[in-house]
């Protein structure tokens, strides 16, 4: 059967997110090896208990990715496993990143800029009106810009991202079988020919109220920095912030007055040390340091700089692997003198850093 088949039946698993998918990847060497392990192996695993087991085992796994992948073909998408080359680096390092994106779009989501924008549903005239003025601003940066496809501020984002010539992605809280809001279909497809729409959810997933909240982290992880428009003190952009906040990314947000309900947000941000103050554009690109002139340049090579952050034994295990091109997890350790239960977790460790990538029978490589 095609490896993609057992990628997707990975996320169809019950009680398996995308940590544990990546736990038995890990263990078992590869996406395909665990749907052919033995349930004593299996249950060797930390964590993995009876329940998960059986769902693994369960045929209905696979008939629903076979389902799937009818789908995939059918409709032109690309689906995106955690350790294909064009996952979006930003997110392979972060540990609740989902282990399959699908995606629809032109754009390439590693672009070298990314810049969120986000806010209330019901914006202001003048919220509106800063929030073009801010992408246009933006502009001659080249940014992707990133947002949800909801109302309000996020549409506007979109809209005026096509407008001025900017890639744009929506990432959305349902499956790519429909387009949530509907009003919002016409901007999706213009969207899919100037950038792209992401999503985590399987073709038949509807937009329910809690798959919004891992949307939003997605948003969070795939840009740069995150600008709010405008917000109240409680909803989704205030989560979204947060997990930006979580992964490290910078956070701004525009000032508005004291009793307006939709700036109330955007002011706790501030007043808090969640954001930073910006007014334009140009606040953005001062905090982040971009300039014009070196707008079409890639991004500069990110392994050294991971290297030097990883511990010794992480190291050795690099080392290891460098000097065979690709070695067994028998080998490394035997070679390493660390033990396979304390390998597999520093193994793991390093999928999600994007420095080493698992092949069949549990076999590694460097990426």
């Amino acid at each position: 059967m095609n490896d993609l088949l057992y990628k997707v039946a990975l996320t169809k698993i019950p009680l398996v997110g995308a940590v544990t998918a990546k736990v038995l990847v890990s263990y078992c060497g590869g996406a395909r090896e665990v749907f052919e392990a033995k349930k004593a192996d299996l249950l060797k695993i930390p964590s993995i208990g009876d329940a998960i087991v059986g769902n693994v085992m369960d045929k209905k796994v696979l008939e629903d990715a076979e389902r799937e992948l009818v789908f995939i073909e059918e409709n032109s998408i690309k689906p995106l496993f955690y350790l294909h080359k064009d996952y979006p680096q930003r997110l392979r390092n972060l540990n609740d990143a989902p282990i399959m994106l699908y995606y629809r779009g032109t754009a390439d989501l590693n672009f070298h800029r990314t810049i969120g924008i986000i806010g209330t549903r019901t914006p202001s005239p003048q919220g509106l009106g800063i929030c073009e003025e801010l992408v246009e601003g933006l502009a001659p940066y080249k940014p992707l810009v990133i947002s949800g496809l909801a109302y309000g501020i996020d549409v506007a984002a979109h809209k005026k991202s096509l407008e001025v010539g900017l890639d744009t992605a929506a990432v959305l809280g349902h499956g790519l079988a429909r387009i949530y809001p509907a009003q919002h279909k016409k901007v999706a497809m213009e969207i899919m020919e100037q950038g792209g729409l992401v999503t985590e959810f399987a073709s038949h997933v509807g937009p329910e109220r809690e798959n919004f909240p891992m949307r939003n982290r997605i948003v969070a992880g795939l840009c740069d920095a995150l600008i709010v428009v405008e917000t109240a003190v409680k909803g989704g952009s205030i989560i979204t912030v947060q997990q930006a906040n979580g992964y490290s990314r910078d956070v701004f947000a525009v000032p508005g007055r004291v009793k307006d309900k939709f700036s109330q947000g955007c002011n706790f941000l501030i007043k808090k040390s969640m954001a930073l103050l910006i007014e334009n554009a140009e606040d953005v690109m001062a905090t982040l340091r971009w300039s014009r002139e070196d707008n079409g340049q890639a991004p500069q090579p990110v392994q050294g700089r991971l290297f030097e952050e990883l511990t010794e034994p992480e190291k050795q295990v690099i080392d290891l692997i460098q000097s065979a091109e690709e070695i067994g997890v028998d080998q490394l350790s035997y070679a390493s003198k660390i033990s396979q239960g304390d390998l597999a977790s520093l193994l793991l460790n390093l999928e999600f850093k994007g420095m080493v990538r698992s092949l069949p029978g549990k076999r590694y490589v460097l990426c």
